[in-house]
Parts: structure tokens; C-alpha cells; sequence
């Protein structure tokens, strides 16, 4: 945890110094005769709906950071794909043939985009891969550290646990096989897990969706035993709702530890009601924000205000050394909530302990 709490240190204070114009993100030389004016359009491709996050806080936040940056001058075009990679495929080529300036995408499918950022990329338009690391000629990345994700994930579990060992059976709820970062959370995950205990079953979960995440886990107790099962690592809220439903339909009261990750509200009120142990908060306002602000730059050629925002370098399968930005990450438990999603105006206290919740708020001292 040493470690970890010095990653998220360390690349806490890289943004600070960098919004504070210490790294050149302000103020910068370049200001001075950018390419492109304030008028500007600005293509922001999202990837579904299930997930909450998007329509609430991604698009909102990167629309309203756009508007701040240009004096209002700037136009975000936006398209949802709603989990279909074809309908995105599209979507981009709409955004190309458009002439937007610049696409900000996150991807259904990495790999089949990639044909279409190499579109963008021949038009001339470039492209910063969101969230998800797309294929192709990207011109920089920005996420949070998806393998951090998992080791929080994964070593919050074992402590959920207490004590655990190889007898204990666990099952892995990872996300879609298309999403390169599902790959990632899961391999964060298994080097805190692999060796300390027993993972009974493994699903890789199509679309992310919480009825599959469901389907999967009356498999898993079916197979491993509704008695067996010690905990359940799922890689987001959205799975582990499923994955309670599929634990109480089968009669099982007393619910093993079960991870997520997006602090969505409907999973923070499950961890006040102890139903859910944890989730990962991540503050999508500030990857929405330094996204627009990465975009905006790239556009304007602002280049040291760019260099500075993506100071960080990945490799996707096809391009090496993309310039990219990975926002810290925090493991969020009862324990931490008025702290986290409460101080950081994620949500109000009143928005968690609405009636149904209200006893269950008392109890861990949050009002």
C-alpha cells in the first residue's frame, strides 16, 4: 500500500505543479501565437450509456471546460456509440467528414477503431484516446492507471478478507473483452491475488453489462457452491450490482466481500449498507477537464501547455511511447466517504442517505 500511496502522491502533485503553470501548463511561451483561434470544434466520442458516469459528469464537465477555455467560443460536437463499436465507426467518420479540429474518443472496441483514428490522423484531424487506449496513430492519452486500479481493487479485497489463504475461493468479475483497460484492472488485480488465494472462476463480461456480470455469477455459484464463495472481485459497480442480485436470488444473506470501481451512487449506498465492500474513486471531472484542456492545447498548438499535460508514456499494441497523462485513484470504503465523494462535491450527503439509507448513514457517522 506503501507504494501505491506513493504513485497517487507523486502523480497527484505532477497535476497540481502542472495546473499551477509550474511545469509550463500556463503561461506558456507558446501562448503568445497559437495555430487556431477560439473557434474551434471539438469532436468528443463516448462509449455507452449503462455506465451513469458518462452522460453525468464525463460530457458535461469536458463540454463546460471547452466553453471556459475559448471564452464560450468553442463547440463540442458530441456522440454516444451506446456500446455498439459499429455505431461509432460511424460517429467518427461523421466527425472527420464534419472537419471537426480535433477528436476526443474512448472507445467501445480499441482495436476495430483503430481504422478510423488512421482516418482522422490522414485528414489531418488528431486524436487523443480517452479513458481507453484506442489503436492507430493517436496523438496522446489520458486515463487513470488501470493497473493501480486493479492492485487497489485486489488488495482491498484480501483485506476485506483478514487473513486470507489459498483456501479461500474467489470469482473474478473482469469487464468486456474488447476494453483494453478490463485487461489491465485484471492483471493489477491478480498480482495482489495470485498466490493468496483461489480464483474458483474467471468471466470475462461482454459489454460490461450488469445482467451478464449476473449470468456469470449464478454460473459461478452453481459450479463453486453458495457456501464457498469467499469474496467476489468485480471490476466495476455497474457488474456488481448484477453480481448481488445473482448472490441474493440464490439465498445467500450473508454476502461475501464484493469489490467495484466508479463510485457510482447506487454502489456507494450499497457500501453504507455493507452489501458492497468497496469502489474506486475516480474523479472523472478532472480527467474530463484535462482532457478538454489537452485538446484545446493541441489544437491552438500550445505545445508546452500540452507537453506538460501529458508528461506520462504508454504503449498501445500498435504505436510505443504515446504521450499520455494517468490521474491518481482512491480505494473507497465506509470508512472514507464523507472524505472522498462528499468533499469533492461528487455527491451530497443527502443524495446517499436518502430514507431507505438514513438508519444505515447513521450508523457509520454520515450525514
Amino acid at each position: 500500500m506503501r507504494r501505491i500511496a506513493i504513485t497517487m502522491a507523486a502523480t497527484s502533485m505532477s497535476l497540481v505543479l502542472a495546473g499551477c503553470g509550474v511545469l509550463g501548463a500556463t503561461d506558456s511561451s507558446d501562448e503568445a501565437s497559437p495555430t487556431k483561434g477560439n473557434d474551434i470544434t471539438v469532436g468528443l466520442l463516448l462509449p455507452e450509456k449503462a455506465n451513469t458516469r458518462y452522460e453525468q459528469f464525463d460530457y458535461p464537465f469536458f463540454k463546460a471546460k471547452v466553453g471556459e477555455l475559448t471564452n464560450d467560443a468553442g463547440n463540442v460536437k458530441y456522440a454516444n456509440a451506446e456500446a455498439s463499436a459499429s455505431k461509432q465507426a460511424e460517429q467518427m467518420q461523421q466527425m472527420i467528414d464534419d472537419e471537426v479540429d480535433v477528436i476526443v474518443l474512448d472507445a467501445v472496441d480499441a482495436q476495430s477503431i483503430g481504422d478510423g483514428v488512421q482516418k482522422a490522423k490522414d485528414a489531418g484531424i488528431p486524436v487523443i484516446a480517452y479513458d481507453r487506449l484506442a489503436e492507430g496513430p493517436i496523438d496522446a492519452y489520458i486515463s487513470f492507471d488501470n493497473e493501480l486500479v486493479g492492485e487497489v481493487q485486489g488488495r482491498s479485497l484480501l483485506d476485506a478478507l483478514d487473513g486470507a489463504d489459498s483456501s479461500d475461493k474467489i470469482v473474478m468479475m473482469n469487464g468486456s473483452p474488447t476494453d483494453p483497460n478490463a485487461k489491465q484492472f485484471k492483471a493489477g488485480a491478480m498480482s495482489e491475488l495470485n498466490g493468496k488465494v483461489t480464483i474458483a472462476q474467471s468471466f470475462d463480461t461482454k459489454d460490461w453489462k450488469p445482467e451478464n456480470a449476473e449470468a456469470n455469477m449464478a454460473e459461478a455459484i452453481e459450479k463453486v457452491g453458495k457456501n464457498n464463495i469467499a469474496g467476489v472481485y468485480s471490476a466495476n459497480d455497474g457488474m456488481a450490482g448484477g453480481i448481488i442480485k445473482a448472490l441474493e436470488d440464490a439465498g445467500i444473506t450473508d454476502l461475501p466481500p464484493i469489490t467495484g470501481q466508479d463510485a457510482e451512487l447506487s454502489a456507494v449506498q450499497r457500501i453504507v449498507t455493507g452489501e458492497q465492500y468497496m469502489s474506486v474513486y475516480k474523479s472523472y471531472p478532472q480527467e474530463a477537464e484535462n482532457a478538454a484542456e489537452m485538446a484545446v492545447a493541441r489544437v491552438q498548438g500550445r505545445d508546452i501547455q500540452f507537453d506538460a499535460l501529458a508528461r506520462d508514456k504508454v504503449d498501445s499494441p500498435t504505436h510505443k511511447g504515446i504521450p499520455a497523462q494517468l490521474v491518481p485513484v482512491v480505494a473507497l470504503t465506509q470508512g472514507n466517504i464523507d472524505e472522498t465523494v462528499v468533499a469533492d462535491g461528487f455527491y451530497k450527503a443527502s443524495d446517499i442517505c436518502t430514507a431507505k439509507y438514513a438508519d444505515a448513514c447513521a450508523e457509520i457517522g454520515l450525514k
